[in-house]
C-alpha cells in the first residue's frame, strides 16, 4: 500500500526493509490512545478554525467507530499497514473520505507517537500502582495479625535477633511504599502532552497546545518541541522503578522460598500457587515464588536496552527510538502478573508460628538482651559481651538454648544471673521492650500501622493530579 510519506519516493520499499522499519506488530497495543490524542486533536483544529464543525464532527464520529470496531473485533488491525497511526488514518479516511486527510494538519508521527506512548505509559503507572496498593493492603492485614508472631531476625543469613513476623514483613511494607510514591513522583513529572511540537520545530498552524493538553488530561503542554519528540526520560524512569519493585519482590521470594525449605519449615505454600515433581512424588515446590525472582532479570534487562539505545542519539527524533515499545510493553506486563501472582501466593501462605518462635530460641537471638541484662547488674559492656559469648558456647557444646538453662548453670559462667535472667531472655521480653519507632515493640509497630493505615487511606491513586 502507498505510504504516508510515498510522495518523495520514486521506488517502493524493499520488503524486508518494509518489515524491518514497520512498527504495526507492537504499537497496535496504543491504538486507543492514538485514536484518543487524534479526537483531542481534531477538537482543538476546529475550535482554531482550522477545520469546520462539520469536518471534526465526521473525524470524531469516524474515530470513535474505528475504535469500537477495533474492540469488539469487527475491524482487524492487519500488518499491510506500517505502524497504528497509518492504520488509523487510512481506515478514517477510507470511511469519511477527504475530511480524514486534514486530521493529521499541524502534527507529526514524532509527536504524535510521542503523545501514544505518553498516555500509554501514564495510564500503566497508574496500573501498576494499583497492584502495589493491593499488595501493600495485603501486607498491612498480615502484619496487623503477626504482632507477636516471634521469629528471628537475620544479618548475613545468621540469626540475630529476636523480631515478629509483622515487623519483618513491615520492612517489605516501606519498600513497596517508596516503589507506590516513586510512580507517583514519576506521573507528576511527565504528565505534559507532546502533541502539536511537530516534526522537531512545531507548527506554522495556530494550534492551541495549551487547550489540547487539557483535553488529554496533562497538566499543560511541554516547552520545548526538540525535547518533545526525542524525550524517552520517562519511560526510562518508569522501567527504573519497575525494575526497582521486581527487586524488591525478587528479596521477598527468596525468603519465600527459604522459608518454604524442610530446614526452615517456617510457611507453607497454597497448593494453587506451587507445583509438584514429575519424578519425586514429595516434592512441593515454590514455582511463583522462583519465577518472579527468574523475571526480574528480565525487566532489568529493558531499562538496561532503553539506556543503551538513547545514549547516543542526536536530537531531535531517530528511528531507534522505535525500540522502546516493545521492551517498554514486556516489562509492564512481566510487573503487572507478578505482582498479581505474589500477592495471592502471600495472602493463602499459611504461617508456622511455632516453628518461627522455635528457631528464634534456638538460634541465640536473646543473646545480645543476655549482655544487656548483665549491663543492668552493673557489668560493663565489653566484660558482658565476653560472658554471653562463654554462655554461647557452653550451649553449643551441651546443644542446648540460652533459656533452657538451669540457674546453677547460669551462675557457674557468672555469679551475677539470678532468677530474672529467665523473664529477661524470653522472645516476649526481648521485644516488648524495643519500643522505639520503627522496632518490634508491640506499641512501635502498633503507631506504624496507624500511619501506614493513613498512607493508604490518602493514596495518591484517590488524588486528582
Amino acid at each position: 500500500m502507498a505510504q504516508l510519506w510515498g510522495g518523495r519516493f520514486t521506488k517502493e520499499t524493499d520488503k524486508l526493509v518494509y518489515q524491518f522499519n514497520a512498527s504495526i506488530s507492537f504499537d497496535r497495543k496504543f491504538f486507543e490512545e492514538d485514536i484518543e490524542g487524534s479526537i483531542a486533536h481534531a477538537v482543538m483544529l476546529e475550535k482554531q478554525g482550522i477545520l469546520t464543525q462539520d469536518e471534526k464532527n465526521r473525524i470524531v464520529k469516524g474515530l470513535t467507530g474505528i475504535r469500537e470496531d477495533v474492540k469488539s473485533g469487527a475491524l482487524e488491525i492487519t500488518e499491510e499497514y506500517e505502524d497504528i497511526h497509518s492504520f488509523v488514518e487510512a481506515c478514517l479516511t477510507e470511511r469519511i473520505g477527504e475530511a480524514g486527510k486534514k486530521l493529521h494538519t499541524g502534527r507529526s508521527r514524532n509527536d504524535q507517537v510521542a503523545l501514544d506512548m505518553k498516555l500509554y505509559t501514564r495510564a500503566e503507572v497508574v496500573h501498576v500502582a494499583e497492584g502495589l496498593e493491593g499488595l501493600l493492603h495485603t501486607l498491612l492485614s498480615l502484619m496487623e495479625g503477626n504482632l507477636d508472631t516471634y521469629m528471628p531476625g537475620f544479618t548475613h543469613l545468621q540469626k540475630a535477633q529476636p523480631v515478629t513476623l509483622g515487623h519483618h514483613l513491615g520492612a517489605y511494607f516501606e519498600m513497596f511504599k517508596r516503589d507506590s510514591l516513586r510512580l507517583k513522583d514519576i506521573y507528576v513529572r511527565m504528565n505534559y502532552c507532546p502533541l502539536g511540537s511537530g516534526a522537531l520545530a512545531g507548527t506554522t498552524y495556530p494550534l492551541d497546545r495549551t487547550y489540547t493538553a487539557s483535553l488529554l488530561g496533562f497538566e499543560g503542554p511541554t516547552l520545548n518541541s526538540m525535547d518533545s519528540v526525542a524525550d524517552r526520560d520517562y519511560i526510562i524512569e518508569f522501567l527504573a522503578a519497575l525494575a526497582t519493585v521486581m527487586m524488591h519482590l525478587s528479596r521477598f521470594c527468596e525468603e519465600i522460598i527459604l522459608w518454604n525449605s524442610n530446614e526452615y519449615r517456617f510457611v507453607e505454600i497454597d497448593d494453587a500457587y506451587a507445583t509438584g515433581s514429575s519424578i519425586m512424588p514429595q516434592k512441593k515446590n515454590p514455582d511463583i515464588a522462583e519465577l518472579v525472582r527468574g523475571k526480574t532479570g528480565r525487566v532489568y534487562g529493558a531499562l538496561v536496552s532503553i539506556l543503551t539505545t538513547m545514549k547516543g542519539i542526536p536530537l531531535a527524533y531517530n528511528k531507534d527510538m522505535q525500540e522502546d515499545k516493545e521492551l517498554t510493553f514486556d516489562a509492564i506486563d512481566t510487573v503487572k502478573g507478578c505482582l498479581a501472582l505474589f500477592d495471592g501466593m502471600l495472602r493463602t501462605m499459611k504461617f508456622h508460628k511455632e516453628a518461627m518462635a522455635e528457631s528464634a530460641k534456638n538460634g541465640f537471638t536473646n543473646a545480645t538482651d543476655a549482655a544487656d541484662y548483665l549491663v543492668g547488674k552493673g557489668v560493663p559492656f565489653r566484660d558482658a559481651h565476653g560472658i554471653i559469648g562463654r554462655l554461647v558456647l557452653y550451649c553449643i557444646e551441651k546443644g542446648t538454648s540460652i533459656d533452657a538453662l538451669s540457674l546453677e548453670e547460669f551462675k557457674e559462667i557468672s555469679p551475677v544471673f539470678e532468677e530474672d535472667i529467665y523473664q529477661a531472655v524470653s522472645l516476649k521480653t526481648c521485644v516488648e521492650k524495643r519500643l522505639t519507632i520503627g522496632a518490634p515493640g508491640p506499641e512501635a509497630m502498633k503507631e506504624v500501622i496507624r500511619r501506614n493505615q493513613d498512607f493508604l487511606k490518602h493514596s495518591w491513586l484517590c488524588e486528582k493530579i
